[in-house]
């Protein structure tokens, strides 16, 4: 007969998203005449860039010409999107990543997940708290998890985000061979500096550790004192690997398209103590299970970069980080304690009773949608995360209807 992984029956409950989602269904079914207002789950509400649609028309138009038709593309990506991701996200910026080294996919939740699969099984990970649960949740159906207790599984290394610490985790005290940091930080909204990256990448290299660095939120970072790429950090191609995505940056979340950064130096090792070239084993990987992005999308995500889309993406971001701090300003002035919605498109909100009661108190009486925060982790809960990813006019009316029942 066939048998169940059994990995899967430890993960918790379900996922965050889709009990969000449960709960708002279900208040929807009961409250038909009330309006709902979403802050909680990252997803845009602009329209994608107009050079990306023009481009991405123009990629569907040499689909239909001989001369000009694609049919499988290379996997790693269409070279001239992966020249324009490392001369304008890596380069510029004094990252030497160069364009053979940049894989393009689908998404970055599918690469982060995904990326564990090169590890093995008894591979020790550290994992931020609170997390995004997508690296926390594929390490669980991989078998590295061991048991669920008292709000946390007991193989993992968890690196507690506080107040305390400003949500920048400290480094561990037992050691780990596998390293996921964000930042900007989801949920929290926290930003790391370069002297905070840079005491991770010389742990990593003095204990043959991999960091998994999740940048999927960095053109929201304005302080330029700030990095955007752990590659700006001198020493971290060899002990890292970076993620980032279309989907908050162009408003790809309905389209699909990302990209991981595997340096060439990156090695990791077998039981022997022989040496693997983690960009090889990738392209392994990757040639494997996935037939590359398509060529329309490619051709929207390289208009970013042009001087026109730059311009574009730029006013974007501008909009949602006045929203985020249209948000901060309004919980602050209510009495919250907040983090994040400066560099990060995240409002990370200190409550007064636990996570899913006040995520519950908003939907019942002021038709908001917020994220609990304990669904990010044992540190996430008294926290919930207001995301910038609406209309201006929802936000302010969002925070009216919150500051109405605060009084």
């Amino acid at each position: 007969m066939i048998k169940i992984n059994e990995n899967y029956k430890k993960l918790q409950s379900s996922y965050l998203f889709v009990e969000i989602a449960k709960r708002v269904s279900q208040f929807q079914k009961e409250n038909q005449d009330k309006e709902i207002i979403r802050m909680g789950i990252g997803d845009v509400t602009l329209p994608i860039p107009s050079v990306c649609i023009d481009a991405m028309h123009k990629g569907v138009d040499d689909l239909s010409n001989t001369k000009t038709f694609r049919g499988y593309g290379p996997e790693q990506g269409y070279d001239f999107l992966r020249e324009a991701i490392s001369e304008n996200e890596f380069k510029s910026r004094g990252a030497d990543i160069s364009a053979d080294e940049i894989f393009i996919s689908d998404g970055a939740k599918c690469d982060t997940g995904n990326f564990q699969e090169l590890f093995s099984q008894d591979t020790i990970i550290a994992l931020p708290d609170p997390v995004y649960p997508v690296y926390s949740d594929t390490n669980v159906m991989a078998g590295r998890s061991g048991n669920f207790a008292n709000g946390k599984y007991e193989n993992f290394i968890y690196l507690d985000s506080t107040e305390s610490n400003n949500f920048i985790p400290d480094l561990p005290s037992k050691k780990p061979d596998l390293i996921y940091l964000c930042f900007p930080n989801n949920p929290t909204g926290a930003t790391a500096t370069k002297d905070q990256l840079k005491k991770w990448v010389n742990y990593a290299k003095e204990n043959k550790a991999l960091i998994l660095f999740d940048a999927a939120y960095e053109t929201f970072i304005r302080d330029e004192s700030l990095p955007k790429s752990i590659f700006e950090i001198s020493g971290a191609k060899e002990v890292a690997v970076e993620f980032r995505s279309f989907s908050k940056s162009a408003g790809f979340t309905g389209v699909r398209c990302a990209h991981i950064a595997i340096p060439k130096e990156c090695k990791i090792w077998d039981k022997a103590g022989e040496s693997y070239s983690l960009h090889s084993l990738w392209n392994r990987r990757h040639s494997t299970k996935f037939n590359g992005a398509s060529y329309p999308v490619q051709r929207g995500a390289a208009a970013i970069y042009t001087s026109e889309g730059k311009k574009e993406v730029k006013a974007m971001i501008d909009y949602y980080l006045e929203n985020a701090k249209i948000i901060r300003n309004a919980m602050i002035n209510l009495g919250y304690k907040c983090t994040g919605g400066d560099n990060s498109p995240y409002v990370w909100v200190k409550t007064k009773t636990s996570s899913w009661d006040f995520f519950d108190s908003l939907l019942k009486n002021a038709g908001v949608v917020c994220t609990p925060g304990s669904g990010f982790g044992k540190c996430g809960e008294g926290f919930v995360r207001f995301s910038a990813f609406n209309t201006k006019e929802n936000t302010e009316k969002a925070m009216t209807k919150i500051a109405h029942i605060a009084n």
